[in-house]
């Protein structure tokens, strides 16, 4: 994190000015003495107006980007924006990772990193969840090189700077408001963050010369309270259970307008519940730990013909080959300066593991690894935007990415629960990766 911020102001010394001697035959008298004052006082006083109406220093045409838990002028973290974004080769990607302090931003960040793609991240670290994670997640981009401006994908300013400052071939948008649930108290965050950011976003993007690829984070969601199994990118996706799937399911039918009007490259990647080390504490397989550990019960679903509830648990890993195989295979948007020269490149992808596995398998397997019985309560699904399965058809993204989820759930859990045990223990190696 940069340091330029806290380097404080010195603000240069008022040295006053030596006494004027006056040497006159009536400067004795009380009138010349009052006219000397009147105007000395007078003086002062207009040197301390000008002094406080001009600045010390010419004003930054820049506005000020929110860095980490400090506020740096992007004149002063360029050079930290430049680096970050700078593939290690000529061949490399420049990339904006928008949400890179979430869960599979951060995954995706450094496995683009590592490779030798050029990142910057974007993220406003908000609330939804407890920050101390995202902050812990930020520690770990920094140590790998990967610098996160802090603000917010509505901020049309500050997006116009970023890609001012940076001539980036893709943008990974991964910004969203998360969850199900959260939807039936706080509606408006939804619209905020995954239309109205969205389309934020696609309108910057739309001007820039030369024009980003994009590719960004849609969800299973989206086919809301269809019956087919498993779900194929070809079925309808019109009847969403969920105000956060009928965000997502919005934010396609805008990728599809931007990608027609401006020739934006778009790829769509539809997430199976991801789940793994680093991951987001709203989600059952990570507040079912905490709870079997602290000897709470667990509430579990079932669907109204008395079955378990159904995920297909998609591990991080498997997603992130995903995310890099759909950026490596995004053709360059065909636009320029807002306007289309032909068509371009718009797909939709599903991104999951191919095999659903009952909430209630999830919570043996816990059992299992954690050695404690659970404390379980069974209630009906509540009408809360759930739905009781879902089941990926993953064959185009196998044929058109190469995407081959390899991790089951029992072996991604292993590994989830051995991270949470070394984060929430206090050990000094929660950091490493």
């Amino acid at each position: 994190m940069s340091h330029l911020d806290n380097i404080p102001s010195t603000p240069g010394k008022h040295k006053p000015d030596k006494a004027f001697r006056f040497h006159s035959a009536a400067a004795s008298s009380s009138l010349s003495k009052l006219t000397l004052y009147s105007t000395l006082f007078l003086s002062v006083l207009l040197i301390f107006l000008l002094l406080l109406s001009s600045p010390s220093s010419p004003p930054s045409p820049r506005r000020h980007l929110s860095t980490g838990s400090h506020h740096t002028p992007l004149s002063l973290s360029h050079k930290l924006i430049r680096k970050s974004a700078r593939p290690r080769y000529t061949t490399g990607h420049t990339v904006l990772v928008t949400g890179a302090a979430g869960f599979v931003g951060t995954h995706v960040s450094l496995a683009l990193k590592r490779r030798g793609d050029g990142v910057l991240g974007l993220d406003n670290f908000n609330h939804y969840y407890d920050p101390t994670l995202k902050r812990a997640r930020q520690k770990i981009l920094e140590k790998a090189g990967v610098f996160i401006v802090e603000g917010d994908i509505n901020d049309k300013g500050l997006l116009q700077q970023l890609l001012d400052a940076v001539l980036f071939t893709h943008v990974m948008h991964l910004a969203a408001q998360a969850g199900v649930r959260y939807a039936m108290q706080n509606p408006g965050s939804y619209v905020h963050s995954n239309i109205a950011g969205f389309v934020n976003l696609l309108e910057v993007s739309k001007l820039a010369n030369p024009q980003p690829a994009i590719i960004w984070a849609s969800s299973s969601s989206v086919y809301g309270l269809n019956s087919k199994v498993p779900f194929s990118e070809k079925d309808r996706t019109d009847q969403p259970a969920s105000l956060y799937a009928a965000t997502k399911k919005a934010g396609e039918e805008i990728a599809h307008t931007y990608n027609h009007i401006y020739g934006l490259s778009i790829t769509g990647l539809r997430f199976f519940t991801v789940y793994g080390p680093w991951g987001r504490p709203d989600m059952a397989y990570f507040f079912f730990t905490k709870d079997i550990m602290k000897g709470k019960t667990i509430t579990v679903y079932e669907s109204p013909d008395k079955g378990s509830v159904a995920r297909d648990f998609t591990y991080i890993d498997d997603i992130v080959k995903g995310c890099l195989g759909a950026l490596d295979t995004a053709k360059k948007s065909t636009g320029s300066g807002g306007k289309k020269r032909e068509p371009a490149q718009l797909r939709i992808f599903n991104l999951g593991n191919t095999s659903p596995v009952p909430v209630s398998r999830l919570v043996s397997i816990l059992e299992k690894i954690l050695k404690v019985k659970a404390k379980k309560k069974v209630v009906p699904l509540p009408r809360n935007g759930d739905v009781e399965f879902t089941h990926a058809n993953i064959t185009l993204a196998m044929t058109e990415l190469g995407y081959k989820p390899t991790t089951d759930l029992e072996a991604g859990l292993k590994k989830f629960v051995r991270w949470y045990l070394s984060f929430y223990s206090g050990s000094k190696k929660k950091s490493s990766w």
